[in-house]
């Protein structure tokens, strides 16, 4: 397990971009938080970081925005507004679940047991100045990420 604390919303991006250099092949990450915890402004940096430069914004209405980056796809999912979990068969989930895949999911305890189990959850609560990220490794995949994270 591993605590931050980034004082800037720029701060929270950067950190998203650290974690995307820890990457080394595909993962699932979920992202945990209240309306405003920075989610997708976690996304947002860890996108960059792989070198997009368009607009990121949430999939709140679309549910999910894939991104090839690098010849790796990356699947930023949010499932605040996912009436019935079920309803992620019609996104085509499984489908989009390969090795190489990385899927962000805002909000995955709305997908229930439709999602594939997490290799890493990060936790963003609110703090009086910024956000505190906990990341907990819930996979071996989750534990190298980690690792590389700390040690970068």
């Amino acid at each position: 397990m591993l605590t931050l604390e980034p004082e800037t919303e720029a701060a929270q991006e950067r950190l998203g971009a650290r974690l995307s250099a820890a990457l080394d092949g595909g993962c699932v990450i979920f992202l945990h938080g209240d309306l405003g915890a920075g989610k997708t402004t976690l996304a947002r940096g860890f996108l960059r970081g792989l070198g997009y430069q368009g607009a990121v914004k949430s999939p709140t209405y679309t549910l999910m925005e894939p991104y090839e980056l690098d010849g790796r796809p990356i699947y930023h999912l949010d499932l605040y507004r996912l009436a019935d979990p079920g309803e992620l068969e019609y996104l085509g989930l499984r489908d989009l679940l390969t090795d190489a895949a990385v899927l962000l999911v805002e909000w995955p305890e709305k997908g229930e047991d439709e999602l594939p189990p997490p290799d890493l959850v990060v936790d963003l609560t609110h703090q009086p100045n910024g956000r505190r990220l906990t990341l907990s490794a819930r996979s071996e995949t989750g534990r190298r990420l980690l690792g590389r994270l700390v040690a970068a």
